[in-house]
């Protein structure tokens, strides 16, 4: 983890913003961004990971991080990571592959969300989850296919 002025702030924020969530095992949401922050080795994505799902699964808003002063590098990342359900999939992961720092971000998030050693009771919908995540990366690590 890099900490730095902005990333305790994202810190800071997601404990609030995702206070009483839990993941799929029960554990509290904010494990989550925390480790897919771990990887990385810069403020810009390391901001990013930690707010990734923020604006997705809160109430929390992009001109919200604005006005709390996040870069708009990191808004800019958080723009193309955030999936907007009108869009499919695949379509939203071949738009992320265009930005190499929403790439590292969203890997770390896809291989997080992929290991099923989190989940107590793995069912046929976590396979499938996985599988479709599989495909993800696949499509995300083919730099020769955009």
């Amino acid at each position: 983890m890099i900490y730095t002025d902005m990333t305790k702030k994202a810190i800071r924020l997601i404990f609030e913003a995702h206070a009483g969530q839990t993941d799929k095992c029960g554990l509290p949401y904010v494990c989550h961004p925390l480790h897919v922050a771990e990887s990385m080795e810069d403020e810009v994505t390391c901001t990013a990971a930690l707010l990734h799902d923020v604006v997705e699964d809160t109430d929390v808003t992009f001109e919200d991080l604005a006005e709390m002063g996040f870069a708009p590098e990191v808004i800019r990342i958080l723009r193309l990571l955030t999936h907007d359900p009108a869009v499919p999939y695949m379509d939203y992961v071949r738009m992320i592959r265009e930005d190499p720092q929403a790439v590292k971000v969203k890997l770390s998030d896809l291989r997080h969300n992929s290991d099923l050693t989190r989940i107590d009771h793995v069912t046929q919908k976590d396979l499938d989850r996985v599988k479709k995540y599989k495909e993800a990366m696949e499509l995300l690590l083919d730099t020769a296919g955009k």
